[in-house]
Order: structure tokens, then sequence, then C-alpha cells
């Protein structure tokens, strides 16, 4: 099999894609399944194919025209154009051929591949526009599409052309896979799209090991903090839809029963807002700024709890992470997360507020929670291991393969260029 993997840029950094992409590809070791990641709209001046562990990496910058590889376009079909003049120049083995998009605004590429290859093209759903734009807040679109296209602003109008184009490329590629059943739900509901054609897998993330409880002690040390504190841990872009602001406010309240706290904010992004909303807790609260997972993983060892108070979500690697690793958790009700761990079980959830024009979180129930589980350790310690137990059967590695490979070998089998059984069955044998 010919896979392809569509990446939108350069960097394959936004909205988890390229976590996504380095899992699938170590997902896919062992089998004989040739992969390639195209990274589209490419900061190189010049087309190039890089080989790297049995993995091509092609790089498609901007082009003019079929004749130059520099500079920037303003029409996007223009650019899909040339970016199949490309593919039709250098590939050369189109057995067994899948295109696997991993954006959603290119219906024009989707369809030219169709028409220039003897194809299969499917896509991952990793976010859709206007959840991000509307913090998942869905009255909000609905009440945005119900306006008459002469009553709404400009940001209203490209969220809805948006959302047409996105509507467009999900009718025309063969396969969709939604990271959960409420992204499935949504798909089906929104853009009329027949079940039978969304396959729900879920992120995977492979296994790394848990460190003993003197190796934690001294990664405390290491980063030279106090045993008794008590740390709570969010890890994620600083964007309002993380909701890190309303943690901030939650934690407010936090330390004025357990003063003895401390707030890690991992991540990168627009600091000022939060520091400004910490200024008179600032010391018992912590900002790394982007860390190597190397280095988050030893913050993950050390902490007590993990929250993600995000808006919207689809399927966390964040949480994914925090699962791993053991952690109690508490999350919001956005989207994917409340499918990703069970209230009570694996996690504590706080309910999302819906408003005509945005999207809230009690934080004085979030407060609560975090409570809790610093004042119940046998509690936390529960949800850490059912949570850790969910990891193993829902999202670990090994389950992330085995789902892949079977979707791949289903729509080979289901098309008409596909080999035999027989062979298929070699192509997929887990050899990893």
């Amino acid at each position: 099999m010919n896979l392809y993997l569509f990446n939108d840029n350069d960097s394959a950094a936004t909205y988890g894609v390229g976590t996504y992409l380095k899992e699938l590809t170590h997902a896919l070791r062992g089998t004989a399944i040739n992969i390639h990641i195209i990274h589209l709209h490419s900061t190189r001046l010049e087309f190039e194919i890089v080989k790297l562990n049995h993995i091509e990496y092609w790089y498609v910058p901007e082009v003019r025209n079929h004749n130059t590889f520099t500079g920037t376009i303003q029409r996007v079909e223009n650019y899909f154009q040339n970016v199949i003049y490309i593919l039709r120049l250098y590939i050369k083995e189109t057995n067994n051929l899948i295109f696997h998009f991993n954006f959603n605004l290119c219906h024009e590429l989707s369809k030219g591949l169709k028409e220039n290859f003897n194809c299969k093209t499917v896509s991952t759903i990793h976010f859709l526009k206007w959840q991000l734009e509307l913090y998942g807040n869905l009255s909000l679109f609905h009440s945005i599409k119900s306006k008459p296209e002469c009553k709404r602003n400009s940001i209203e109008q490209l969220l809805n052309t948006t959302d047409e184009y996105e509507s467009l490329f999900f009718q025309e590629v063969d396969h969709v896979i939604a990271l959960s059943m409420h992204t499935k739900k949504q798909v089906v509901n929104e853009y009329k799209i027949n079940s039978d054609r969304i396959s729900i897998i879920p992120n995977g993330l492979k296994k790394t090991c848990q460190v003993s409880k003197t190796i934690r002690n001294s990664l405390r040390q290491k980063w030279h903090i106090p045993d008794s504190e008590f740390l709570i841990l969010f890890v994620g872009r600083l964007h309002i839809t993380k909701g890190l602001s309303f943690l901030i406010e939650a934690f407010h309240k936090v330390l004025e029963k357990i003063p003895n706290c401390r707030l890690i904010i991992v991540g990168s992004g627009s600091f000022e807002q939060y520091i400004q909303a910490s200024k008179n807790i600032c010391a018992k609260i912590t900002f790394t700024g982007f860390l190597e997972k190397i280095e988050l993983y030893e913050i993950y060892q050390i902490v007590d709890i993990g929250i993600l108070p995000s808006l919207t979500e689809q399927c966390s690697y964040v949480v994914i992470e925090m699962m791993m690793n053991g952690l109690p958790i508490i999350t919001t009700s956005a989207w994917g997360l409340a499918e990703m761990t069970e209230d009570s079980i694996s996690s504590l959830h706080v309910s999302l507020i819906e408003h005509p024009d945005k999207t809230t979180i009690d934080t004085d129930l979030l407060a609560e929670k975090i409570l809790f589980l610093l004042e119940h350790p046998d509690e936390a310690k529960r949800l850490g291991r059912n949570a850790r137990k969910c990891y193993e059967e829902r999202y670990s590695g090994k389950v992330f393969r085995n789902n892949m490979l079977k979707f791949y070998e289903s729509i080979l089998i289901n098309s008409t260029f596909a080999h035999s059984k027989s062979s298929l069955s070699k192509m997929f044998a887990n050899n990893g």
C-alpha cells in the first residue's frame, strides 16, 4: 500500500496534527505500507523530498505556476492544482494508493486527486473551524447560520463560508475518521454525511515507563518542588479555547482553603492576560513555557492532579498523556473530553455552560472538584488507577495501531483496485 499523509505546514504542530502524524507513522512500523508525509505550504524555497527512517517527507512550497516553486499565491484552488501537478510527476507506485488528509479546507485537492489517480481519499477530523472560533458553542453556530447573509458581520460570513467548504470536503472524500462519537454525530447531522462513511478511531500514544517513588522524589528535587506542596498541572496552548482563565480563577478559591498548592502551567502562547489574572497569586503559579517531551513527562511524574478545562476538544493528547501517567484528572464536558473518561470513574467532569454569545465554566464547581481530590487522596489514587486502565484499553499505541491497520485494510478491501485478500493480509501483517 502507498500511503500519502497530508499536513498543512512545515512544522506539523497545529492542533495536535504533528503528534498524530508522529504516532501514526510509529504505529505503522513493521508493515509493508510505504509512507509519505506531504507538508503543504512549506516554508522551503523549493520542492524537496527527504527520506528518513523509511519515510519520505515531501515539502511543497507556495507555487505560482508549473515551473516556479517560489512565491505566494492567493487562490487556494490554484495552489492545489500545482500540488496535483507535482504529485503526478513524482508518484511512481500507484498500487493501493490512499491519500489521507489531516485538515478540512481541501475539497479541490481531494477532488483533483481522485480525477488523476486510481485512489482512495480519507480524512481525520482534528478540528472544525467553527468550534475553535465559537468555543464549541453549537447554539451560537446555529444562530449565525440562520441569519440572512446580509445581516452577518464579516467574521460570521467567513465562518459560514468555511463551514460550506468543510461540508463539500466531507462529501468529497471516500471516508472520514472521527476522533469521538460526538464528532461523528455532528458530521452526520450538520453535513448530512452517511454514517457508514465515518469511522470512530480515537488518538493513541505509545507507552512510556512509569517511574518509582524514589525517582519521583529526586525529580521533585530537580524541579525545586517541596515534597509537601500539592501540584496541579495544566498543559496546552495558552489560548482562550483551553479554558485557562477559568482554571486560574478557580485556583484563587483553592488557595483560600489549601494554601500549600502550586499550579504549573505548561505551554506556549500569549502569556500577558494570564499573568495579569495571576498577579496577586503569582508566587503560587509557575509558567514553564513550552517543554520538550522528556521534560514534560518528568512533570507528569511529580504532580498530584491534571486538569484540562477546555471549551472544545476532539480527542486530547494531553488527557491521554495524563491517563498514561496514572493522574487523577478533571476535565470539562466539552465534546470529545466527556467521552474520553467516565465521570467519577476515571476522572471528574465539570459541565460547560452555553450562553447565547459565549461558553463558560462554573469556577466554584471546578474549585470544589480540585479541593475534593486534594482532600481525598485515596479517591484521587482510585481515579488515577482507572485512568491508567482506560489508557491501556482505549488509547495505547498498540490499540491505535490495530485500529488504523484494520481501517486501511477495510478501505482497500472495499475498493475496486485492491489486490487479493491474501496479499492484503501480508501487507498489514503485524510485524512491529
